[in-house]
């Protein structure tokens, strides 16, 4: 299990990525397209042209994790490739969210009250 603490970050690769690559492939991603240190030890989330496939490529302080995930039946809801963006950062609840097949831009936050003392 990839443990997610508060201080992880979870970077989500736009668009399509081919899924062939497999650790140097996604290492190389994760440094030149989304401009991020793969071994830090935050996550990168990349899918297919289909969105039937997620790959997460993460650095455990030993060696690299590639977890995947393919759908039998339906696609991930995948934001698309824009070209200001060359990456997108999620929280630990909209990937759990991304993976059980919700629709992240469907949903809102809401906004939370905090008692002032």
């Amino acid at each position: 299990m990839i443990p997610i603490g508060p201080a992880t970050r979870i970077f989500l690769a736009p668009g399509a990525t081919d899924m062939r690559k497999g650790f140097e492939g996604l290492l190389s991603l994760a440094r030149h397209r989304l401009e991020a240190d793969p071994l830090s030890g935050h996550l990168f989330v990349f899918c297919n042209r289909r969105r039937t496939r997620i790959k997460i490529l993460y650095w455990d302080g030993s060696g690299l994790w590639v977890c995947t995930k393919r759908l039998e039946k339906g696609t991930f809801s995948w934001p698309a490739s824009r070209e200001d963006e060359k990456r997108l950062s999620l929280s630990a609840e909209e990937l759990t969210l991304l993976l059980g097949g919700i629709e992240i831009e469907a949903t809102r936050h809401k906004p939370w009250w905090r008692w002032a003392a």
